[in-house]
Formats: C-alpha cells, structure tokens, sequence
C-alpha cells in the first residue's frame, strides 16, 4: 500500500469517508498516482486515510494507448463534494493534465468514487462514479481497502459488484522492475531470488 501521506490541515476532520480513483498512463504513471495520493492528502479539510496497492490495467476504448497504472484512496473530508471536485480537478492541472478524448491517454486522473452513502446528480458531478460498478481497474483497489463498501445505488458491495463483473479487462499489481533478479513488474509468483 502506500500509505502515510495526510496533510498537515488534516488531523482533526471528522466529516465524510470518500474513495477516490487515480489512475496515469503518461509520463511516469506509478510516481504520478504516488505524487497525487501525496497532494490529496494536502487539499485543506481532507484527511489521507489509507491507499490501495499500484495495480497495472488495460486501458479501456477504441484508442491505442499505454497501459495504466491505477489505485484507489480513502481519505475523511469535511468538503462538499463540488468543492471536493474541484480540489482534485485543481490538482489534475498542477500536474500537467489538460482535456483530452474520452477514454484517452492521461497524464493523472482523479475521480471521487463515492462520498459516503450520498447520491449526486449534478452537471459535471456525479457520486456514485457512474462507470465504477463496470470497471475491474476500479472494484479491485477498492476491495482491497473496504470491499464492504456499499454503492449506495444498488445496495450492493465493492466486493458482490467484483465477484458478478463480467468486464474482461486485465488487472494486475503493479511491482517495478527489480535490479536485483527478484519478480518484474507483471510477474505475480512468489518472491525468490534468481539462481543462475
């Protein structure tokens, strides 16, 4: 997990569990998601609770593109969601992210997944993240921080929306590359030293 990033204006917020999706596919996805899980931590009236695992994903769409990185995060908010929104748009711009096509190559995303049990229908602004019950790249971070977590929707968990998902798209924990003969990045067996 990565985990230890609150910002200093977060210590005594007693508002609203959110989960927030982050994902990079430009540049240097995984110290992207990282940088952004740090800035999260620091938009006043937000505390970083906790962060999932990187997990590397095929991206979604008809457009040719690297794959992603992506993670979710559990933070405890006193913002409104608008205000929360906009917190995690302004971050997106600090870090170079500017509109693309839809589905298309991102230099970070950040999308609020839930805000506790609240339903939003807004322009531009919609709680629970309308896609998020459809995606693998979302449910399995999300699982891994609370698959209790219940779209407040549907009335279903994080982990009954993994376990019925039918979408084929590939996920997998992300593990840099070692220099040292240990696992690679999209290699998932059990850690043993190389014995050439």
């Amino acid at each position: 997990m990565i985990m230890g990033f609150q910002g200093s204006s977060g210590g005594g917020i007693r508002g609203i569990v959110a989960f927030v999706g982050i994902g990079a596919n430009l540049g240097d996805p995984a110290a992207q998601c990282t940088e952004a899980v740090r800035r999260i931590g620091m938009i006043p009236g937000v505390r970083m609770l906790r962060c999932s695992s990187l997990y590397r994903t095929a991206p979604v769409g008809p457009m040719e593109q690297g794959w992603f990185i992506n993670a979710v995060a559990e933070v405890r908010t006193d913002l409104s969601p608008s205000k929360f929104l906009e917190a995690l748009k302004e971050i997106e711009g600090q870090m170079g992210r500017t509109e693309g096509p839809r589905w298309g190559p991102r230099v970070i995303d950040l999308d609020i997944l839930l805000y506790g049990q609240e339903v939003v229908d807004q322009e531009g602004l919609k709680i629970p993240h309308p896609e998020m019950h459809r995606r693998r790249f979302v449910l399995a971070p999300l699982c891994e921080l609370a698959s209790y977590a219940v779209h407040p929707a549907f009335g279903v968990s994080a982990r009954g929306l993994l376990d019925r998902l039918s979408d084929p798209g590939h996920v997998e924990l992300y593990i840099p590359e070692a220099t040292d003969g240990m696992k690679k990045a999209d290699d998932l067996s059990p850690r043993v030293p190389n014995r050439k």
